[in-house]
């Protein structure tokens, strides 16, 4: 499963191979928040240029379906090593789907960053094409009008991409950013969080984020350890009830042991 996502401006070409080269799952080359207005024509001639000697599927985060920039942004998609398309302002099922249609095996990531996003998060997670969700809490919160800082503020809306992303049966959802790339223990604090509400991944604005943020989201080796004892004594007790750990082992134990290693296979 893709953890790191990191985000690399798209008018930036000196970047991109450096983007690659971080040891990030995915690679996003952004058209959208990371490029200037007056940028944006010349962000999307580099990214085009850039992607014909590209080796492996990367990610492209268009402008907005909104926007005067999204209809330019689509040819960018006709490339054979743009993997994954990244819409932001996610809110209409219609817009996820066109560009689903666009090339076979092109899929999408709708970024939820507002209340119509949020409000058909159900929907854009089962539209055509969509792989995962994510999650862009920051505008979210602008645009809820949401004034304190409080993560846990948004404990709620990051277990709606959960269950949403569960219900479609999609891989778990994408965590936002972490703005501060200076500290460590505020990127440690962020990714345990959304790896606890069941979160699998999350984007990164700096290489420097994406080691931690891969060794976060994958099992440790605690959680690896009780997993093989568990899946160990269940099948020797040839179903009989049976404890690991002063603990009784039911089927809602065994799963997560077994999800746990599949997790760890990738």
């Amino acid at each position: 499963m893709s953890r790191a996502w990191l985000f690399v401006p798209g008018h930036r070409p000196d970047r991109f191979d450096k983007a690659v080269a971080s040891g990030a799952d995915r690679v996003i080359l952004d058209l959208e928040d990371a490029v200037a207005p007056a940028d944006k024509p010349a962000a999307r001639a580099a990214v085009s240029a850039w992607l014909g000697t590209a080796t492996g599927p990367v990610a492209i985060r268009l402008n907005a379906a909104d926007t005067e920039w999204f209809e330019d942004d689509l040819a960018v998609l006709e490339h054979a090593s743009v993997g994954f398309a990244l819409l932001p302002k996610a809110e209409d099922p219609r817009a996820v789907e066109r560009i689903a249609r666009l090339r076979p095996g092109l899929q999408v990531v709708p970024i939820i960053e507002s209340a119509l996003g949020m409000a058909n998060v159900r929907i854009l997670a089962a539209a055509r094409g969509v792989a995962r969700l994510a999650f862009g809490h920051l505008d979210f919160q602008v645009d809820l009008g949401m004034r304190g800082a409080l993560e846990d503020d948004l404990v709620g809306f990051r277990c709606e991409l959960v269950l949403a992303s569960r219900l479609a049966n999609l891989a778990p959802p994408i965590d936002g950013v972490t703005t501060d790339f200076t500290v460590a223990d505020t990127l440690s604090t962020d990714v345990a969080r959304a790896r606890r509400l069941g979160f699998g991944g999350k984007l990164c604005i700096h290489p420097n984020q994406v080691a931690a943020v891969r060794e976060g989201f994958a099992p440790g080796g605690a959680e690896v350890s009780w997993a093989r004892r568990v899946l160990a004594a269940a099948e020797a007790s040839g179903g009989s009830a049976v404890a690991v750990d002063g603990k009784m082992v039911d089927k809602p134990v065994i799963l997560r042991a077994e999800a746990i290693l599949r997790d760890l296979a990738g």
